[in-house]
């Protein structure tokens, strides 16, 4: 099960080590649930990563208050343990809060910028980019 974002922030911090990093970062890709078929569809594939990613984005309007639904995958390890932190991050949040979150804050305060090559630096930006839009057109 994937832990909280302020777990998962309080264990970066505690981890010194970067490749004990990466192995946290693959851990929590692990934790994602298996992808069905519907997730890998084209319509969910976020344009401008090296790796193939996936990310559905849905509002569950069943509560009083209409929360994000985040699902992702990747077929790279790490890229998965990175959709794992924007799950973490956006998941139950409501369209509105999410449009307000930077995704890109967070990967910046995790230090991975400084860690991971370009591409993936980029392709964290498409992910952050794409759940930004899809939130912020949820929200109107």
């Amino acid at each position: 099960m994937l832990p909280p974002i302020e777990t998962i922030v309080e264990n970066f911090e505690f981890i010194d080590d970067w490749e004990e990093r990466y192995r946290y970062l693959i851990e929590l890709g692990r934790t994602l649930p298996p992808a069905d078929s519907a997730l890998h569809a084209e319509s969910n594939k976020v344009l401008g990563c090296a790796s193939q990613v996936w990310i559905d984005l849905n509002v569950d309007a069943s509560a009083d208050v209409p929360r994000l639904h985040l699902r992702g995958d990747s077929d790279a390890h790490i890229v998965r343990g990175l959709v794992a932190l924007m799950v973490a991050l956006f998941d139950g949040k409501t369209p509105r809060e999410a449009a307000d979150t930077d995704a890109f804050a967070l990967y910046t305060k995790l230090g991975l910028g400084e860690h991971l090559t370009p591409q993936r630096s980029n392709g964290v930006r498409a992910m952050a980019d794409r759940i930004h839009r899809d939130a912020v057109r949820l929200a109107a």
